[in-house]
């Protein structure tokens, strides 16, 4: 048979179907195209998984800077000068006014709130000390600090709270330490004091 042969009609439908399968393609394309396309506010969503809390807070608006130290089982120690070490991390240093600014519908504000946060991302057993320094004093009277240690797995558990006074610059104190067994249980608290200063700067004031 000579092309000649062909009806146009066959040929006007041959040509319709494979349009159609074409576009067919091309749309199949653009779905599977359109359905591996990420969300671009989602390349910062990182799950920040914590199993201990450490909150440290004073009084409002008090221009003095106090520091958080914690150690754990294995001697790493977060403070203000090394943030994030193993499973530890100190999520909010705070110094008191200094550079305590926030913005607020767009208009900077003094951000009243003296608090300092350390959060455990995993359990390890053994004894963890906690520790406060009393970094810059403005006053001769004793600032009073609340801590606050929390087991947030798997429902939230005080483990302890109390108030310790710091009585001036380079005052450190042990406000606690607490144990934790090998199923990651609260195995003992206690207060006796244990120096991580000198540790933390190599033996210089």
């Amino acid at each position: 048979m000579r092309l000649t042969d062909v009806a146009p009609n066959d040929s006007q439908d041959a040509f319709t179907d494979l349009l159609f399968n074409a576009l067919l393609g091309f749309a199949f394309l653009f779905v599977t195209a359109f359905t591996l396309i990420s969300d671009p506010t989602d390349a910062g969503d990182v799950e920040n998984k914590a199993e201990v809390l450490i909150t440290v807070r004073w009084e409002d608006r008090h221009p003095d800077d106090v520091d958080t130290l914690v150690e754990d089982p294995q001697g790493n120690l977060v403070w203000y000068h090394n943030r994030d070490t193993a499973l530890m991390h100190l999520d909010r240093d705070d110094r008191g006014l200094f550079q305590d600014r926030i913005v607020l519908d767009g208009v900077e504000i003094s951000n009243p709130i003296n608090q300092e946060t350390v959060t455990l991302r995993a359990l390890k057993p053994g004894e963890y000390v906690v520790n406060l320094l009393h970094y810059q004093a403005n006053y001769k009277a004793p600032l009073a600090v609340t801590v606050k240690i929390e087991k947030l797995n798997p429902t939230v558990t005080l483990v302890y709270y109390g108030t310790v006074n710091l009585t001036g610059t380079g005052d450190e104190q042990t406000a606690a330490r607490f144990t934790l067994d090998a199923q990651g249980e609260i195995a003992g608290t206690n207060t006796l004091r244990k120096p991580l200063l000198v540790k933390a700067t190599g033996g210089k004031p």
